[in-house]
């Protein structure tokens, strides 16, 4: 029985054979075959007796130069009118051109079954005789010779036709090779004529009512019929997990081979034939019979949509078989002969035997083989290409698939069978559902990993033919079929050139990609040396390897940021291609199997709602603080690592391109970002070329790095060793950034000579505070407090730029509580450190650069008010700068160099206001006001005069600056200078207008505020710009050798007024006379209210030296009236002592010379 089962190889090569027989047959006029044929006698008694000597006569005629005139089939009454109804007349005088014409009718016409009767008996005894063996050793003399083991085969019993029809191959004698041919058709027109066949499967084809198995009960058809229904049975066993009933061992063994032996001509698979003989004549006409050439049309047309329902249903039968045992394809297995050979796919002792005929396990190898580097035939990775598609265009040639996905595929994916569509649904429902059952998952993946479409996209028609235009255009300048093609296609998702189709089936496919670094065949090969070196993973690209999917990459990236003080880093080529990887992964949480699997109930919890590109990731980081441990761990590492290489953000770095382009190139560039990039996208936030996504994006991880400290790399590169040794505990940058600033000011402030904070991270710490200055959000703790006056009174002004910010200091009055005295501490740092004012810094960048450039940082506002009247100030810089010295002027808190310079002053003058005062709110100016009255009264230190003396100098020039007196005269400024207002000449005018209107000021308050304008302008004519400016030909040329301040400027004009001999210009003459009418007046409503008050107003008076001259005069006179009041009394009184005590007749005398006159009236 050795050359029976030898029997069952032959068809490996017998297409070609067949054919020639087809068109050569019936022309023959001297062939040996037809000879034979034409001579053997079955015709009349279709019994045993056609095994007599009929046969001997064939044999002998065999060496015959021509045909002899033997029995023909066509002479036979059973099949005469069967024949000259089916077969061509010219075909009547060749027996084997008879038979192959009627067994290979037409499927709708029938022949008698007599017909049948005497076809089957003379196939039987053509094929059974041992009498007929004589005509091979004749014809195949020499060829039995060669091959030993057919000379070695018993002879009588028919086995040396089938051994030579199994080494047919190997036959270069062309009359041995056309009868083997020959033989070939007849043996395989019905499987009871297969050597043994009917032995091993009676029973099988009885229990699955496949047909009769005695002779006569069934035509030519239905014995093709029979190894059909068997084929089915064996694959539906396969994708039934409990298979009702299971074909034994060696009738499956011989279900395989028969498929085996018909693998190289269609014509010899019966059932298929037939079923599919219109649709090889519709698509595959030029095609050759042989070598598979028809199975391969075949199947590349299967869905087609005139392709018969019967012929798909024979080919999905047969492609199942092939994906049971590769040997079943006749060019798939000639073509990797010698490649299973070489790389030793059939010699796994780790897997069973029917493992290793598995078309998956020969994918697999090879595949592996071609990612390693080693070399695999072109003709065979061509046939792999051609199987791998077959496999991803049909799920049903998958049992695995069919057995645990039925279930998803009823529920969610029916009707969608054709061209890939059911396997991309099953992945679509794994990817968005996330319901799909283990199993059905597992045989997912293992099915994109049989086939392998990261090594080439065309093996996946659904991708192929939904990408097509995309890749045409975008990835044209990539070779077809190249593994770079969908990472092309990746890079190109979610932009313009993507198409919403493609779009969905990418996605569904890099899910599964993702999940296996082995199908990732670029990241495959220049990583398997780093993932042995740093990895320990010998032998990881090997298919025997049993280490999770994910844990590998996951070695890979951890490694890949590494620095060279850290050691174990990954080859350039492989960082390069984790890096690829990690980008890929940022566009989708889905494509992150670890981020998936842990956050999956976070997602659905927090970000159901979250469906653009790149939402679910920022909505996860969003939620940092709420969400689960395992989550919220890998949703940090992941945020740490972007925060190094902000280019895994896919998105992101596209929606910036213009503004890299133009200011981040370089950054860009390097290999190695170390958070450089987003530093720079950070700095340049608000340049022209930046759109609105990529701004969002920016301050959105921004937002993300405020939660810890570690999400800004250099951040915590400069600063972590600060941090664990100044502010241990503390996670949250902005905490950590309050916690190492206060610790330099302090030791600032206090000259400590070595700093605790290092001055790398000082730096660092410096960049970090300019940063969370440009957005509210930035600052957690002020954003929170002022979350409700945001939505009341900034509600539409933009985040960015610090909009929200300013917005919220032009309405701190308005202001609740708790945001007022934030915002207020906000600006006092501003005020010390004018670099964190963004608006200022923003809008005088330019003034900045003219006069300030070499100004240290903490006098950045002080420069820029000295030169703010310059020509060439920038007129919203002014505007700006107005804006803070009126901040400034509300509290002398938010002016710190007047804060130093009247340190000693303020408590001295000032205690009572600052009894009254709170830490956290604004004292309108009060403390400024108490200054400046101490400044008209000289009595303060000279550093603090001069800095009032400057605040006097520009309130003058701009009552806004003046808070007490524009909170004072609310109401009287727009009533009585509104002109003035509306100019905005900030030249002192609305000041001239109140004060010339003083008499008409009913609002107490306000006249006082200017009463007291009036008494500061006595001081010093700078706090008078309208006289100063009237005057100032007159102080150049009169007043020239006088130093300004403590009024001796204003005392030199008044003496020049008073002296004659000078003349004055007119217009300061006239402000002059003014002035004096307005102190003259202030004198009258406001008196001294004190002696003390009374010397400050002489003091401080222009016209002191005359008044202390004339009050000097004043005394001396009355000190001399005094005195000679004096003496005169004194003379008096000495006189009349004298008088009464030595001399009574003075008394007497004088009363004598009393009663002389006239009115004289005595005393009684």
């Amino acid at each position: 029985m050795a050359a029976c089962r030898r029997v069952q190889l032959l068809l490996l090569f017998m297409s070609l054979s067949a054919r020639f027989w087809f068109t050569q047959g019936a022309k023959s006029q001297g062939g040996v075959n037809e000879n034979l044929v034409d001579n053997a006698d079955v015709g009349k008694n279709p019994g045993a007796s056609l095994q007599e000597g009929k046969l001997v006569a064939a044999a002998a005629a065999a060496s015959q130069p021509r045909r002899s005139t033997g029995w023909k089939l066509a002479e036979e009454e059973a099949c005469r009118e069967d024949l000259s109804r089916l077969c061509p007349k010219h075909s009547w005088n060749n027996n084997l051109a008879v038979l192959e014409c009627l067994q290979d009718r037409k499927e709708d016409t029938e022949i008698s079954t007599d017909c049948n009767h005497l076809l089957w008996n003379y196939k039987l005894n053509l094929t059974t005789d041992p009498k007929f063996e004589s005509v091979a050793v004749e014809v195949c003399k020499s060829t039995i010779n060669d091959i030993k083991e057919c000379a070695a085969e018993e002879r009588g019993k028919g086995y040396l036709v089938s051994c030579l029809v199994d080494h047919r191959v190997n036959i270069t004698e062309y009359q041995c090779n056309q009868y083997i041919t020959k033989m070939t058709s007849i043996i395989f027109s019905d499987y009871r004529l297969i050597c043994g066949f009917m032995d091993k499967c009676k029973d099988d084809i009885n229990i699955l009512h496949c047909g009769s198995v005695n002779t006569g009960e069934k035509d030519v058809h239905s014995q093709g019929e029979v190894i059909a229904c068997l084929e089915k049975g064996l694959v539906s066993e396969v994708e039934e997990q409990a298979a009702p009933y299971s074909i034994k061992e060696d009738c499956k063994k011989a279900i395989m081979r028969v498929a085996e032996l018909s693998s190289d001509d269609f014509h010899l698979d019966r059932h298929l034939y037939f079923a599919c003989r219109d649709d090889r004549e519709r698509f595959c006409e030029n095609i050759a019979a042989g070598e598979g050439r028809i199975y391969k049309c075949l199947f590349n047309h299967k869905f087609e949509d005139t392709m018969s329902a019967k012929c798909r249903e024979a080919l999905s039968t047969r492609q199942k078989l092939i994906a049971q045992d590769y040997k079943i394809s006749y060019s798939l297995a000639k073509a990797c002969k010698q490649d299973l050979r070489k790389y030793r796919c059939s010699v796994d002792t780790t897997l069973p035997r029917a493992r290793e005929a598995k078309l998956s396990y020969l994918l697999l190898c090879l595949e592996s083989a071609v990612h390693r580097g080693r070399t695999v035939s072109g003709e065979c990775q061509g046939e792999m290409l051609d199987y791998r598609r077959m496999l991803m265009e049909d799920y049903s040639l998958s049992p695995e698939i069919v057995l645990h996905c039925r279930g998803e595929i009823d529920t969610h994916c029916s009707g969608l069978h054709h061209k890939g569509r059911t396997l991309h649904c099953l992945m679509r429902v794994s990817r968005d559902k996330g319901i799909m059952d283990n199993l059905c998952q597992k045989a997912l993946q293992t099915l994109i990993q049989e086939t392998d479409p990261g090594a080439d996209y065309r093996i996946d028609r659904a991708l192929n033919e939904a990408c097509e235009s995309v890749i045409q255009t975008a990835c044209k300048h990539i070779r077809s079929g190249d593994p770079m093609i969908l990472s092309c296609l990746m890079e190109h998702l979610y932009t313009d050139k993507m198409v919403e189709d493609c779009e969905h089936r990418l996605l569904e496919l890099q899910y599964f990609i993702s999940r296996d670094w082995k199908l990732d065949p670029i990241l495959y090969r220049k990583c398997q040396n780093d993932a042995a070196r740093i990895c320990h993973t010998h032998g990881w690209n090997e298919t025997s390897e049993f280490m999770p999917p994910g844990a590998v990459f996951s070695c890979l990236y951890r490694h890949a940021y590494r620095t060279e003080e850290q050691g174990r880093r990954l080859s350039r080529d492989c960082k390069t291609e984790v890096q690829r990887i990690l980008h890929q992964r940022a566009l989708d949480v889905k494509l992150d199997p670890d981020l998936q699997r842990r956050c999956m109930t976070d997602l659905g919890k927090w970000c159901s709602e979250k469906t653009e590109p790149g939402q679910e990731l920022e909505c996860l980081q969003d939620h940092l603080e709420d969400l689960g441990s395992d989550c919220r761990d890998v949703v940090g590492n992941l945020t740490e690592l972007e925060s190094e290489d902000i280019q895994i953000e896919a998105l992101l770095i596209r929606a910036c391109e213009p503004v890299i382009q133009s200011y981040c190139h370089d950054m860009a560039d390097n290999q190695i970002d170390t958070g450089d990039l987003m530093e720079c996208l950070v700095l340049n936030k608000h340049q022209k070329e930046m759109n609105e996504k990529c701004a969002v994006g920016v301050t959105h991880f921004q937002l993300i790095q405020m939660k810890d400290f570690r999400f800004s790399y250099k951040f915590k590169m400069a600063c972590k060793e600060d941090v664990l040794k100044l502010c241990p505990n503390i996670k949250k940058k902005v905490d950590v950034v309050i916690c190492l600033s206060t610790t330099v000011r302090n030791d600032t402030l206090q000259d400590v000579k070595d700093q605790r904070v290092s001055m790398k991270c000082r730096r660092q710490l410096r960049v970090e505070e300019l940063e969370m200055s440009e957005d509210i959000r930035l600052d957690p703790d002020l954003y929170e407090s002022c979350r409700q006056d945001i939505k009341e009174h900034c509600q539409n002004v933009l985040y960015g730029n610090a909009q929200v910010i300013e917005c919220l200091k032009d309405t701190k009055k308005r202001l609740y509580p708790r945001c007022h005295q934030k915002v207020f501490k906000l600006q006092e740092k501003e005020m010390i450190d004018p670099e964190l004012d963004f608006q200022l810094m923003r809008v005088c960048k330019q003034m900045i650069r003219r006069f300030c450039s070499e100004s240290d940082a903490k006098n950045m506002l002080q420069c820029l008010k000295q030169n703010k009247n310059s020509e060439l100030m920038d007129p919203k810089c002014k505007q700006m700068i107005t804006k803070r010295q009126i901040t400034q002027n509300t509290d002398y808190r938010l002016n710190p160099v007047l804060r130093k310079a009247c340190k000693a002053d303020i408590p001295k003058f000032c205690q009572p206001i600052l009894n009254k005062a709170t830490d956290d709110n604004e004292l309108e100016g009060q403390v400024i006001s108490c200054l400046k009255l101490k400044y008209a009264d000289q009595r303060l230190s000279p550093d603090c005069e001069d800095q009032i003396r400057v605040i006097l100098q520009e309130s003058a020039l701009d009552y806004r600056l003046d808070p007490q007196l524009q909170m004072q005269c609310t109401e009287e400024i727009p009533r009585l200078c509104a002109e003035e207002v509306a100019a905005q000449e900030q030249t002192g005018q609305v000041e001239e207008c109140l004060k010339v209107n003083l008499l008409k000021i009913k609002n107490e308050a306000c006249k006082k505020e200017v009463l007291n304008i009036l008494k500061e302008s006595k001081a010093d004519i700078f706090v008078d710009p309208v006289l100063h400016t009237a005057c100032a030909l007159d102080i150049k040329h009169q007043c020239a050798a006088i130093p300004p301040g403590r009024g001796r400027q204003m005392s030199c004009l008044m003496e020049a007024l008073q002296d004659k001999r000078v003349r004055l210009q007119p217009e300061c003459k006239k402000r002059l006379q003014d002035r004096i009418d307005m102190w003259s007046y202030a004198a009258k409503v406001a008196p001294a209210e004190g002696f003390s008050d009374l010397a400050t107003q002489v003091l401080s008076s222009p016209a002191k030296s005359y008044i202390l001259t004339m009050m000097g005069m004043c005394v001396v006179l009355l000190f001399l009236m005094g005195l000679l009041c004096g003496r005169i009394t004194k003379r008096v009184t000495q006189e009349l002592k004298d008088r009464s005590l030595g001399h009574p007749c003075t008394v007497c005398g004088l009363h004598s010379q009393a009663r002389n006159r006239k009115d004289y009236t005595p005393l009684n």
